[in-house]
């Protein structure tokens, strides 16, 4: 039998397809961040919430009024996933009025005493908003009540964008915000890059107001702390810091290793007193700029643990002292006291008024850039 013979034709056709380019498929899709309606606010302006998910059983949703988280579900030693933010199930809940549930905080997180700072020789006048005393998170109209503009990148990222006026609130410069939460693909942590410019000198100091329930309800007592921190900044009875780095050895501020939060809270101590429990900006170990470890909480219970790393200088601790049981939280359920905890990464409170304190002033031609990071993982 004679081989098998490719006709000419064939064969013409064979060789001219050998030198065909050969361009590679088209890259699927990126999938989408979800994206959903969520109301409006009183002016008609739309608020869509969008949620981010990975295969690690992490999803955290984040609504464009306020960038704020309104749920973060992580998994248990178990599985078995939880809410472990406080929050309400609509934006009704937050328009009525809320102690900065999982919001941005800006243009200054934190207290300026009275109101007032001096910025290259000009008095700036604030917003006494904190029982008619203090300055407090930005005003009455702080980031945490505007509508940020949403940028979705990916399916776990998502930039949100805002610009504050000259004037705004009282603060100089018109200030350009960008906020990334980006969620880790196979691990579950949540990244938040802050980034700032400004057109003016002013001051800044941004951070979220997350509260955090690890076991997903009841109260924080249990929860175990340590605090990457040597020293903290007492306060004056109207929560404003002395000025003083105060050590916290031998004291009920010593969390340099893990306690639970109701094993001194209510000692005979006077700082603790004036915050009715902790509500205290401490002072970090590491190096200010540099991405380091914050804190870490256990919930023994569940075994949830988060770490927080940053990059900032300070870190608030509070534990939820001024929360009553006049709040209704998702699912109908009373918000108690010290139901949750916070852990506001950050400049020192008062800063602008505290030449001894890490500065907060932000010029035309710089940007500030801060990160943080919450690590969630659980204990056996």
């Amino acid at each position: 039998m004679k081989p098998y013979a490719v006709p000419a034709v064939l064969a013409l056709l064979l060789s001219g397809c050998a030198n065909v380019e050969r361009k590679p498929l088209p890259a699927s899709p990126t999938p989408a961040v979800q994206k959903q309606d969520f109301g409006k606010t009183p002016d008609g302006t739309p608020v869509d919430l969008y949620t981010l998910a990975n295969a690690s059983g992490m999803k955290v949703s984040i609504m464009t009024y306020g960038g704020i988280i309104t749920q973060l579900h992580v998994p248990d030693r178990q599985g078995k996933s939880a809410d472990v933010t406080l929050g309400f199930d609509s934006l009704d809940g937050y328009l009525k009025g809320h102690p900065y549930f999982g919001a941005l905080i800006g243009r200054y997180g934190n207290r300026i005493a009275k109101g007032r700072f001096t910025l290259n020789g000009v008095e700036y006048k604030l917003a006494t908003n904190n029982n008619n005393l203090n300055h407090l998170h930005g005003g009455v109209k702080g980031f945490d009540k505007a509508v940020w503009k949403a940028n979705p990148l990916d399916a776990r990222t998502l930039e949100l964008t805002h610009t504050s006026p000259n004037g705004d609130e009282g603060y100089p410069g018109t200030l350009q915000v960008k906020v990334v939460y980006s969620l880790a693909e196979n691990s579950n942590d949540l990244k938040i890059d802050y980034s700032a410019t400004t057109d003016q000198a002013t001051v800044v100091n941004l951070t979220n107001h997350a509260y955090f329930n690890l076991a997903g309800q009841g109260d924080n007592l249990a929860h175990l702390v340590t605090l990457a921190a040597d020293r903290y900044t007492p306060v004056d009875a109207g929560l404003i810091p002395t000025g003083e780095l105060a050590p916290v050895k031998g004291t009920p501020f010593d969390f340099t290793t893990p306690h639970a939060i109701g094993e001194r809270i209510n000692q005979d101590h006077p700082q603790l007193k004036a915050g009715r429990g902790y509500d205290h900006n401490f002072v970090l170990n590491k190096a200010a700029g540099e991405l380091g470890l914050a804190a870490r909480v256990t919930e023994p219970t569940s075994g949830r643990t988060l770490e927080v790393h940053t990059t900032e200088p300070g870190v608030q601790f509070y534990t939820g002292n001024f929360l009553d049981g006049s709040l209704t939280g998702k699912g109908g359920v009373k918000i108690p006291t010290r139901a949750a905890l916070c852990l506001e990464t950050q400049h020192f409170p008062d800063s602008p008024n505290k030449p001894g304190f890490p500065s907060t002033v932000l010029k035309p031609g710089e940007t500030l850039r801060s990160t943080t990071v919450w690590k969630f993982s659980v204990q056996p």
